[in-house]
């Protein structure tokens, strides 16, 4: 096995005793006290996850606007300073080669967070697709990211910063200061609840992490809740429901690419070759990524991308890439390596009850 990276909290997530396991080349924390009860607290109270494997760049210069809009999906036209969204890396055939959400600090002056396994391809692809003058830089490595979410987030920060936050609004954000150093507030997160995406410099990770669980109405929460936490609420992941083999559209997305600019990939990323389905399934046997999916009459039309038993439901819940041709249809088996499992097509999110959008001003 090569090397794993570690975060600036790695030897905190090891002596609480943290279940470790490799993610994206990082070595994570996946739980603590285990999954259903992490998961369940940070959808009563407020939790802290550990998102320091992300990658963050910033680009800067004249004519940065105009290249980025070039370069991702997102419709910048329509973002203003101090927003952010939620968009994509589109290779030029028009499949995802990442997800990532801009950051828009000033005309011409961006950050860009990306998934942590994409962090060296996305900085390459992008930098190939700047002009001269626009500054592009990677400062994953000086900075990192701590997310606080859950209904109770708000108030946590409030009384941690000693500082008004509801009235921040959803995908906004503002710079304040953690002990003397400068800290990025964004309200928004990947578990369908409140909260809060919190980034500052490297070194300082560790105390803001600690401060954070001071508050007796805080708890930490590892990679295991967050994916339960985030499938609920019908939120894609990189590399199980968007990959280079898919574009937005297929993935249920072709809404978001609003953005009346000529960016790369942006006349294949509409076509249709397969369709991404959620499902519900019977009981609390869970479908799992890789399992095949199935007509009732047992004719393979897919493959399922993520699937978990969903806890704040109470049954199994699952994405899969279905051929186009059967998209339509509603009733679905998905075959385990033990038995075949009736699935079938639900809404999205599956778990409807978030607060995430919660109007707080």
């Amino acid at each position: 096995m090569s090397h794993l990276l570690e975060t600036p909290l790695s030897a905190w997530h090891k002596a609480q005793g943290a279940k470790m396991a490799p993610f994206a080349g990082w070595d994570m924390p996946i739980q603590y006290e285990g999954i259903l009860l992490e998961h369940a607290h940070t959808r009563t109270a407020a939790s802290v996850f550990d998102i320091c494997h992300m990658g963050e760049f910033t680009l800067s210069g004249a004519g940065a606007a105009a290249a980025l809009a070039q370069a991702v999906s997102h419709n910048l036209e329509t973002l203003a300073i101090g927003k952010c969204r939620y968009g994509f890396l589109l290779n030029d055939e028009g499949n995802v080669l990442d997800d990532l959400i801009v950051y828009r600090k000033g005309e011409n002056d961006f950050m860009l967070v990306v998934n942590g396994a994409c962090e060296a391809s996305d900085f390459a692809a992008l930098a190939a697709r700047m002009p001269a003058g626009v500054q592009l830089h990677n400062i994953s490595a000086q900075t990192a990211k701590i997310d606080l979410q859950g209904p109770l987030s708000v108030d946590v920060l409030e009384a941690l910063l000693q500082e008004n936050f509801h009235d921040l609004p959803y995908f906004s954000f503002r710079s304040t200061s953690f002990a003397g150093e400068s800290l990025l507030v964004s309200r928004t997160g990947y578990t369908g609840e409140l909260g809060y995406e919190l980034y500052l410099p490297w070194d300082k990770a560790l105390d803001l992490w600690q401060a954070l669980l001071t508050d007796a109405r805080v708890k930490p929460a590892g990679l295991g809740a967050r994916d339960t936490l985030r499938l609920e609420a019908g939120l894609p992941l990189y590399g199980h429901e968007l990959d280079t083999a898919h574009n937005p559209t297929e993935a249920g997305m072709g809404k978001m690419l609003s953005s009346k600019a000529n960016y790369v990939g942006k006349a294949g990323a509409s076509a249709v070759r397969q369709v991404l389905l959620p499902l519900k399934l019977e009981g609390r046997r869970a479908a799992r990524n890789g399992d095949s999916l199935a007509l009732p009459d047992g004719t393979a039309v897919g493959t399922i991308t993520s699937g978990s038993f969903a806890p704040s439901l109470g049954y199994g819940i699952a994405f899969a890439w279905v051929d186009a041709a059967h998209a339509a249809q509603t009733e679905f088996v998905v075959q385990t390596a033990r038995a075949g499992l009736p699935a079938t097509v639900t809404s999205l999110p599956f778990y409807t009850a978030g607060t995430a959008r919660i109007a707080l001003a």
